[in-house]
């Protein structure tokens, strides 16, 4: 009787590399994309709170000025042309640096201020261009931040 050897298979190793490596490369790609997602889902809530401070501003600055007298709160009214009717010097100021300051912490930001005497509600409404999730949605999209409190 004639004991032969065994034959081993060749090319097994590369074939294994080859899979790790195709497994490798699809996890790392997953995980680029996460990445990314979570910082674009980031700066979304970063742009947010920054709108709600913007209305806290606004608000605290409307009760600095207007201290129980309910005729000055129409004085921040403020339409969406971003024009202002105000002949009080402290409320075109505040105005003014609000504007300012929300055209320069949010995309394309914009706001918009709706008092009314009689009810003493205030409604703010901060509009901001929001950044598209994806690149098949390339158009951005109108965001806005509405806030409605009485003073």
């Amino acid at each position: 009787m004639h004991m032969s050897r065994p034959q081993y298979q060749k090319g097994v190793g590369l074939i294994e590399v080859l899979v790790t490596l195709l497994v490798l490369t699809t996890a790392l790609i997953a995980l680029a994309t996460l990445q990314t997602r979570a910082l674009q889902f980031n700066h979304g809530s970063y742009i947010e709170s920054q709108a709600n401070i913007y209305a806290y501003d606004i608000l605290e600055r409307m009760r600095a000025n207007v201290l129980g007298n309910a005729t000055l709160m129409t004085e921040y009214n403020l339409g969406q042309d971003g024009k202002s009717a105000a002949d009080n010097a402290i409320a075109k100021r505040d105005i003014a640096q609000w504007q300012a300051g929300l055209a320069s912490s949010l995309p394309d930001g914009k706001g918009v201020i709706n008092c009314v005497t009689a009810t003493r509600i205030c409604t703010i409404t901060i509009l901001w261009s929001d950044v598209p999730a994806s690149k098949a949605d390339a158009s951005p999209k109108k965001a806005e931040f509405i806030y409605k409190t009485m003073l």
